[in-house]
């Protein structure tokens, strides 16, 4: 069987170039993720049935994770939002990741190079809760062994239309 045919070890198919028309439904639909199937193939100028059929490759190819909405944390009672990095123990990032995914909050773990380890991204109903979950829920995890705060002053979402 030819590489390009052979699935992943995790069960995915192998990544496919996307076209320009692909390029731009992927747009539309992290504007507006409700967009009807006809909206989006007028806009991309493909036939309806095309359009259908281009969205389920791209969500079989696993290139479309999923639909959701974007919510104004601030309205949705959660005024205080922060990056925090983690400094954690040598080959520990999975056990890490499974007690930061269970936090209040977590919106965002990523494991990453440089001067820390983690960049977790949390929004929790203000300042105190941050502190709480930073000083009792985080460093209290044996794995980290330190962290920085950045506290988040505004935010402005790119996959949104002006």
């Amino acid at each position: 069987m030819r590489d390009e045919q052979m699935a992943h070890a995790d069960g995915k198919p192998p990544a496919r170039p996307l076209d320009s028309i692909d390029r731009e439904i992927l747009r539309l639909l992290r504007a507006d993720g409700r967009a009807s199937i006809r909206s989006v193939a007028d806009q991309v100028h493909v036939s309806r049935a095309n359009a259908y059929a281009r969205i389920n490759r791209l969500i079989d190819d696993g290139v479309i994770r999923g639909f959701s909405a974007r919510v104004d944390q601030e309205r949705a009672g959660q005024g205080a939002s922060a990056y925090i990095t983690l400094k954690i123990v040598q080959n520990s990032w999975r056990t890490v990741r499974e007690q930061l995914r269970e936090l209040p909050g977590a919106a965002h773990i990523a494991l990453v190079s440089g001067d820390f380890d983690v960049l977790l991204l949390v929004h929790t109903p203000d300042n105190r809760s941050l502190r709480e979950l930073v000083l009792t829920r985080i460093q209290a995890m044996p794995e980290v062994l330190s962290t920085r705060t950045l506290l988040v002053f505004e935010e402005t979402d790119l996959d949104s239309e002006p």
